[in-house]
């Protein structure tokens, strides 16, 4: 069990944290383009606020409404290349109506290991091996046992943890007899995987699936939001759920500067990239780290890399996950915050120890 003392902080998160009168260098979090840190793209959110208010405790269906929301749900779609899309005030909540609303038409649900909670209704659990591989054995196999059935297959975009960026081609081999659904939760994947800013709605729409994505805009694109993506039929259909229309939507203000700060996105992706790439050209797949394709998070095993680091001016992910009994996750996370001399620096301080 960890028995550490949080960082209580008492100003915002960027490339480097303030504690007890200490400057640090920050590779943790999940605000993986570090947006945080372009103040043009603040300037944009404070001119959203100022023509749209701080936020908007109306329902969606209300007879009076903001226009930005539907502008955004329509742009976002058109780029994530689906047909339609739905906002919530969360990931969660987008997560937990898309699972309420699929598994009720569901035959048979097959929910990968370590799924979040988001898409998690009451009753259903992940597949206890923890191995990815292993689940997909087991969804081939019981497949080619059923008889004709309606299938929901649940699963992340991508392990954070681990972290594993996840396939989902084997899908194309299961039998056509049955028909699928996929759900799953880009959380993780915004910002940073598919094509662009948009997750991984385009990646897989091409599946011979009912696709349908949700997930957290909080973490890449720092949109404290959430979001759902598919085709008119599903996203209609959620949409007339009580817990769309008596929920309140996110804040305008943010929404507004996302449409229209699309370069300022563009420039810390590339950016972000840019480190990502950086540090696994210093690591030269050193068998220490464990880290996948084009996502920024480098896990390691020994836990007294912690200090060693925490003492030379770095603070990494480390805690216990899900299960405050669960062993620690130590992780270094490359984000669009950092500048190439903190890299340079890491790597340097990893050397030494």
């Amino acid at each position: 069990m960890n028995n550490r003392k949080p960082f209580e902080l008492q100003s915002k998160i960027g490339r480097t944290v303030f504690h007890e009168g200490r400057e640090f260098l920050y590779f943790s979090g999940t605000a993986y383009l570090g947006m945080g840190s372009v103040g043009d793209f603040e300037k944009q959110v404070m001119e959203g606020i100022s023509k749209y208010g701080i936020c908007h405790g109306l329902s969606r269906v209300n007879n009076v409404r903001l226009s930005v929301y539907e502008q955004f749900e329509v742009f976002f779609a058109e780029k994530a290349k689906a047909e339609k899309s739905l906002l919530w005030s969360s990931g969660f909540l987008a997560g937990t109506a898309a699972i309420n609303y699929l598994k009720k038409s569901a035959h048979q649900i097959f929910i990968a290991p370590h799924t979040h909670p988001a898409v998690l209704a009451d009753g259903l659990h992940c597949y206890p091996d923890p191995n990815f591989d292993h689940w997909i054995g087991y969804c081939k196999e019981t497949c080619a046992q059923l008889h004709t059935s309606n299938i929901l297959i649940v699963a992340n975009a991508v392990d954070p943890l681990k972290p594993a960026v996840h396939d989902f081609d084997w899908i194309k081999d299961l039998p056509s007899r049955h028909h699928y659904t996929l759900l799953i939760d880009d959380s993780h994947a915004f910002g940073i995987l598919g094509e662009d800013i948009f997750g991984t709605y385009s990646q897989w729409k091409y599946l011979p699936v009912n696709l349908v994505i949700s997930g957290s805009l909080g973490k890449g694109l720092s949109i404290p939001s959430g979001i759902i993506l598919g085709d008119e039929k599903t996203i209609s259909g959620i949409s007339q759920l009580p817990i769309f229309r008596a929920s309140s939507p996110p804040s305008p203000g943010l929404l507004y500067a996302f449409l229209h700060g699309q370069h300022l996105f563009q420039a810390q992706r590339e950016k972000y990239l840019s480190n990502v790439n950086l540090f696994k050209s210093l690591l030269r797949q050193d068998p220490k780290f464990k880290y996948s394709e084009n996502f920024p998070v480098f896990s390691f095993p020994d836990q007294n890399w912690v200090n060693l680091l925490e003492k030379a001016g770095i603070i990494v992910s480390s805690f216990p996950y899900p299960m405050p009994t669960d062993p620690c996750s130590n992780r270094i996370v490359i984000s669009g915050y950092h500048e190439e001399s903190d890299i340079l620096l890491l790597h340097k301080v990893i050397s030494s120890l």
